[in-house]
Order: C-alpha cells, then structure tokens, then sequence
C-alpha cells in the first residue's frame, strides 16, 4: 500500500467505494475488501449503507484504529447543529466513536455554516478529519477565507477523460488531498485501447492501469466494487510501475470535460 500523512497519521491512498451498493450489498463486500488488504472505507448518508458497513466492521475483528471511516453529509445539512444531529446518526449506524473523516459531500449556499459544525465536532475529538468532496477551487477558497481548521481532504470527479488537473494542483498547494471518486469512470475507461494496450504491456487489467496511474500522480482513490475478485484485482497494484512514456500517453487521454454534475449547478 502507498500512503499520504494527515496531522501525522498514515492514510492509505487507496480506498474502498460504496456508492450505489445497498446495505445488504455493502454488507457482502467490505469483508472482501478487508481480507483483500483494504483498511479505508468510503461511503456517505446519501449511500444510505452505513448500517450495513457498521456491522460488516463490528464483526471483521480488525482493530479499529487500524481502519479509516469515511462518510459525508449531504445537502440538507444547513448549519451546525444539523451536522451534530447527522454526526451522531452515522456514528450510531456505522457503530464507531467517532469517524476518521468528514466530507461536505457537494458545496451549497451554506458551506460557512457547516463548516463551523464540523471544525466544533473535529476539535472535541469526534472527527479525526475533516474535508470537502466536488468543491471548485473558488468553493475552497470560500472556506479558508473563514476556517480555523484548513480542510484535509477533496473528492472529486477524476478519471481519465477528465483528469481536474488545476484542481488537483491547488489541492497539492493547499496541503488538501486530492482523491477520485468513481476512477474508472463507471467503467467506461476499462475499454479505452490506449489503457488496454498499457495494460498489455504489463500484464495487467485496465482498472489496475488506472489505478496505478493515479497514485503515481499523488491522487488518492476509491474504486467501487461487490465483485471479490475485482476487489482483490483493483488493490493488486503496487507490484509494478508506469514509464513516463505511458503516463505521458494516459495525460493524453484528458479532455479536461466533465461527464458528471457540475459543482456550481448540481442540482441537489
């Protein structure tokens, strides 16, 4: 595994996905991820799967200081005490004292509001972490304007037809995570030639490609699947190394578009 540190803590880059898993499906799978190597779990409230993680967790014998909870608030949260009241039901579901990270799961008018609920919530200990996911360098900028804890962490929409390079570089800049949400682009990147044909090249899958090349570009990641050999396969990537000929071949890839929804007009 390869890591990034926050506040001293080592963080594993790649992480386990849930979205769009039921609880009953999540329930399956992280048992998978786990034996697979996974220590860094990934979901939110609007998953609506936390109940089903917890309890896969409560039961994996694992330590819990050896794992990495993330969950997110969704766009109902308004104002601190909403956070508190969101906090305290993902605590109760995913059966923890307290989750590794928070995310604002998309910006809204109310970014300031919550985000004083979060750091209240980080400095009594409750959050070891807090962050943001889809927030534009100028939504960022908004929150540092005003915040007494800098935000960790930045999910984003990144694959290999939309690489959010600027982005990313102002995270880097800023000391804030950069991290792909659905890396594969839902899978549609696992037909592109060029992948395929690097992937060839190195005995390896076309996810296991995409996957490498983000750590190799300080991206952190969190691949989805309820298949357990894919599951296996998708963290089976640090026994080789991209050349700079194909990384520079997948840069290519980039047409800097978006597939998804935009931050600014979101629409949740």
């Amino acid at each position: 595994m390869e890591y990034i540190f926050i506040d001293g803590k080592k963080v594993d880059m790649l992480g386990f996905g849930t979205y769009k898993m039921s609880s009953s499906a999540a329930r399956e799978a992280v048992p998978y991820a786990l034996e697979a190597g996974y220590r860094r779990i990934d979901t939110a409230t609007m998953y609506d799967n936390e109940d089903g993680i917890g309890e896969a967790l409560a039961e994996c014998g694992i330590p819990r200081g050896e794992l990495f909870l993330t969950t997110k608030l969704w766009t109902d949260i308004k104002c601190a005490d909403d956070v508190f009241r969101s906090v305290e039901g993902s605590l109760k579901r995913l059966r923890t004292s307290y989750i590794d990270m928070l995310l604002i799961h998309w910006p809204t008018e109310n970014n300031l509001k919550v985000w004083k609920g979060m750091e209240k919530l980080k400095k009594e200990g409750v959050l070891k972490g807090i962050g943001l996911s889809n927030f534009k360098i100028h939504h960022i900028e908004d929150i540092l304007k005003e915040a007494q804890i800098k935000p960790e962490w930045n999910q984003l929409e990144i694959h290999p037809y939309f690489q959010n390079r600027e982005t990313v570089e102002y995270c880097k800049k800023q000391g804030i995570v950069a991290e792909a949400w659905s890396p594969l682009k839902r899978g549609e990147a696992l037909k592109d030639p060029v992948i395929n044909g690097i992937a060839a090249k190195y005995g390896k899958s076309a996810a296991q490609v995409i996957l490498r090349y983000d750590l190799t570009e300080g991206v952190a990641a969190v691949p989805k699947s309820t298949n357990s050999e894919r599951i296996k396969e998708n963290i089976s990537i640090f026994d080789f190394s991209l050349s700079d000929e194909d990384i520079e071949k997948i840069k290519k890839l980039d047409s800097n578009k978006r597939s998804y929804r935009d931050p600014d007009n979101h629409g949740f």
